[in-house]
């Protein structure tokens, strides 16, 4: 089998070797419900190319040693961790991508693809309510475009070198925010968590008197840090009164809606993030929960014209852009892959009516399983979105974390995966209900292992 493709002729060993691996994670999938959600085993194949390169059936060999050990999220018990089956028509865009090997870095170098971004983020930017020309950009995770938005946030409010610069955020915010700042030189007192109410909202009160004092003593803000849908329980804070406070002191909004802004794209489930388009910038992750093939996340903004303004330093060596700014003068990544043609083909796949079927599983089997829990002894945080946290009621740090533990391992031996955060100095379990394959069946045994576990005395 060639290394390259041939531009001149078909291939039929590069053909016959696709279709081979193809059909090999085509098995994979389909053998998903014979396998736990967690391997027993993590494997690591011989790392070192040898001398002479290896043929097409030695290669699928390699490949499928990897796919043994991996995390299996097909599997109906796989509950644990924002990371559901991938949109199938995803990954062959991805597969498609890898092939086109397009850098979004310029538009020479991709030039459908360059437009194809930038009127994607537009559409999405304006379906989500940041208004007529807001517009966006493609990043590889959240983490990124949570740090896009800072440096944005900063270089609009002409803090570069202001140690003296804080961001405010809710104490349940995404810890990329603080890594964000760490990246961005600031010190750790420039993070300023604020405490959330019983529904794991920020207060509003007690951020309009931060703010306050800081307008008073000529203090800068760097931003508002606003989370739709917190990682342990999926709260949303109160986006509308944020807005409003942020516009009254001139403060930057930004809202983390990586788990919980594609429910703005229905307008059956909108109301959950309600205010989500009176933010500066957004960002969303549709592989949280929407299945997305990994990566994939969007930096949003109300003025897109804010991300060239920041981080174009021009490319002497690139063509001028023929329309706007090139995607590597629109945020911190140069070389960038294709992540708009998955994300594209996948919403084409679904269609509106699939969003709001995905959106609308998700959320029913979050309140079946809280149905399923509420007559047991457990504290159970939830929120507007499709996650559950759960602990025994009254139990003490110890007690939470060797009940957690337990429990834990009693789920797996049933195929149940569920996490295990350290949430408010307690460990809790929870069930990330974004799997369309989990059904009535693991939601029942879910709580028969739970039910159980609080059968025993605490340690």
């Amino acid at each position: 089998m060639v290394a390259f493709p041939d531009p001149a002729t078909l291939d039929p060993a590069l053909g016959a070797f696709l279709n081979q691996a193809s059909e090999q994670l085509g098995r994979w999938w389909a053998t998903a419900a014979e396998r736990p959600p967690l391997p027993a085993l993590s494997v690591l194949p011989e790392v070192a190319p040898q001398a002479r390169g290896l043929e097409a059936a030695a290669l699928l060999e390699d490949l499928q040693l990897v796919m043994d050990g991996a995390y299996n999220p097909c599997h109906p018990g796989a509950l644990a961790h924002l990371d559901p089956p991938p949109l199938t028509a995803s990954v062959v865009a991805d597969l498609v991508a890898a092939g086109l090997n397009n850098n979004l870095l310029a538009e020479e170098l991709s030039p459908s693809l360059s437009r194809l971004e930038r009127a994607l983020c537009s559409w999405m930017a304006q379906t989500l309510g940041l208004g007529e020309r807001a517009g966006g950009v493609c990043a590889s995770g959240g983490s990124l475009s949570n740090l896009m938005a800072l440096v944005v946030a900063r270089h609009h409010g002409g803090l570069q070198g202001r140690s003296d610069a804080v961001v405010f955020c809710s104490a349940d915010a995404h810890v990329s925010i603080g890594k964000a700042l760490a990246v961005m030189g600031l010190p750790p007192k420039a993070l300023r968590p604020i405490p959330v109410d019983a529904e794991g909202r920020l207060q509003v009160p007690l951020l309009a008197e931060a703010l306050e004092q800081r307008t008073r003593r000529s203090e800068p803000t760097l931003a508002v840090v606003a989370t739709a849908g917190t990682t342990v329980r999926g709260a949303v804070d109160p986006l509308g009164p944020l807005a409003e406070l942020c516009r009254s002191h001139g403060a930057w909004l930004h809202v983390d809606g990586a788990i919980g802004a594609v429910c703005g794209l229905t307008g059956r489930h909108a109301q959950r993030v309600a205010g989500l388009g009176l933010a500066d910038s957004l960002t969303v992750n549709p592989q949280k929960l929407l299945g997305v093939a990994k990566t994939s996340s969007l930096l949003l903004l109300a003025d897109p014209q804010r991300l060239a303004s920041c981080f174009a330093t021009g490319l002497p060596y690139m063509e001028p852009s023929w329309g706007e700014a090139h995607g590597g003068e629109c945020g911190l990544q140069g070389t960038r892959p294709a992540e708009a043609l998955k994300l594209w083909l996948g919403l084409r796949q679904l269609g509106l009516e699939g969003i709001e079927t995905v959106l609308d599983g998700a959320i029913a089997r979050r309140r079946r399983l809280r149905q399923l829990l509420e007559p047991l002894d457990l504290e159970l945080l939830g929120g507007p979105l499709h996650l559950l946290a759960f602990t025994p009621r009254g139990s003490t740090p110890r007690q939470a974390e060797l009940w957690s533990a337990l429990t834990r391992q009693r789920l797996l031996e049933q195929q149940l995966m569920l996490s295990r955060p350290l949430h408010n100095g307690r460990h809790h379990l929870k069930a990330v209900l974004g799997n369309p394959h989990t059904g009535e069946s693991q939601l029942q045994a879910i709580a028969r292992v739970v039910a159980a576990s609080l059968q025993e005395p605490l340690a």
